[in-house]
């Protein structure tokens, strides 16, 4: 959990900065949004790469060699005289999404008696957000009082510190089954499979081509200062924690369910946000029920690939962590070209119009009698 806390944190750090690390090189917003674009396109190639090209290794080793990595690519960012350097340290931090999540996502049922996969699950989980709650909020802070260059240095030390207590906490976790490329395709034929890389794909799709630029819409649209942002950030953050634990009630037996209701509250949110985020209380609360809605995503996502594959479970890890990544970095890439383009309150309606088309799906589909192998996912 504090790996991937850290690794969520990176990636997402930037959230939190883009005007400022903008500023500092003479970039757009929507070009100072590439730094969330790259790292999720480099995690969706690597994600079955590297995870089948080192199969036969040691997990724990491996986790703690990608952590290193991730400590490298924030002290690069650091120390960047330029924006192409920050560039190559975020794809760094992309090859160690790509291999850490595919890898850690799953290892739950490994670490835990069967009884206790479910919450170790979601207890792993509750790391993506306790990086908005916790990191984000916390690296915006520091970047408001002492650069953000400061905010990745403490995040390379936070790293080096993590690594040190996974090497010396967790036991050894030699491969039990080597992830093949091919497994991958054989779970792509399940109609179960596919209906969760659809939903994954609207829903992370609307939540990142409009969460990534929340802070320009703050400044912009609701003339929110920087410390207020880092509070508004704060609870939203809250709220996604409050989310996840919500969800992971229900996400075993409903990932469908959830899912649908997630994509109906985040279409809520960034469709009124253009309206009722003019005002701060407005924007306040949505924010709020934005983060409880997301906070569910990533564990329902995870659940229902798990469950399509439930004697793959790294194979399942990888699908997902390949699927989650790269439509977060198409989502920031896309919302990052309409902003330079039109305003903030456009991305934010046109990201609500794809989750209204997630939660359309979901509920098209809801009634429909299970049937098949992966009927246990219909749901």
């Amino acid at each position: 959990m504090s790996g991937i806390f850290a690794i969520v944190t990176t990636e997402i750090l930037p959230i939190g900065l883009l005007t400022s690390i903008g500023s500092s090189f003479t970039v757009s917003d929507g070009m100072a949004g590439l730094m969330m674009t790259m790292p999720g396109f480099l995690a969706a190639v690597t994600a079955p790469v590297v995870t089948a090209a080192t199969a036969r290794l040691d997990r724990r080793l491996m986790l703690c060699a990608f952590l290193l990595l991730l400590a490298l690519a924030n002290f690069l960012a650091a120390a960047a005289p330029d924006f192409r350097l920050v560039l190559i340290s975020r794809v760094l931090v992309g090859i160690t999404i790509g291999g850490f999540w595919s890898i850690g996502a799953g290892l739950a049922e490994r670490l835990v008696p069967p009884a206790s996969v479910g919450r170790a699950t979601a207890v792993i989980f509750s790391a993506v957000p306790l990086g908005s709650v916790l990191g984000v909020p916390a690296g915006t802070l520091v970047g408001e009082l002492a650069g953000w260059r400061t905010a990745f240095t403490a995040m390379g030390a936070l790293t080096v510190g993590v690594l040190v207590m996974l090497f010396l906490l967790v036991p050894p976790l030699p491969p039990v089954q080597a992830t093949r490329l091919g497994v991958l395709g054989g779970m792509l034929r399940g109609a179960g499979t596919r209906f969760a890389l659809l939903l994954t794909f609207l829903v992370v799709l609307a939540h990142f081509g409009t969460y990534t630029y929340v802070t320009p819409f703050l400044e912009r649209v609701t003339h929110a200062g920087g410390g207020l942002i880092t509070v508004f950030l704060l609870l939203y953050g809250a709220g996604g924690i409050l989310g996840n634990f919500l969800g992971g009630a229900w996400v075993a037996r409903y990932p469908r369910t959830v899912f649908g209701i997630a994509a109906g509250l985040i279409a809520a949110v960034t469709l009124l946000l253009p309206v009722l985020g003019r005002g701060e209380t407005g924007a306040v609360i949505l924010l709020i029920v934005w983060g409880i809605a997301y906070g569910t995503v990533p564990v329902a996502s995870q659940t229902w690939f798990s469950k399509a594959a439930p004697h793959a479970p790294e194979a399942a890890s990888v699908l997902f962590t390949a699927s989650f990544q790269a439509t977060f970095s198409l989502g920031a890439l896309a919302g990052g070209g309409v902003l330079d383009r039109t305003s903030p309150s456009t991305v934010m309606l046109l990201g609500g119009c794809v989750a209204a088309l997630a939660a359309a799906a979901a509920a098209a589909r809801f009634t429909e009698r299970p049937t098949g192998p992966d009927s246990e996912v219909r749901r």
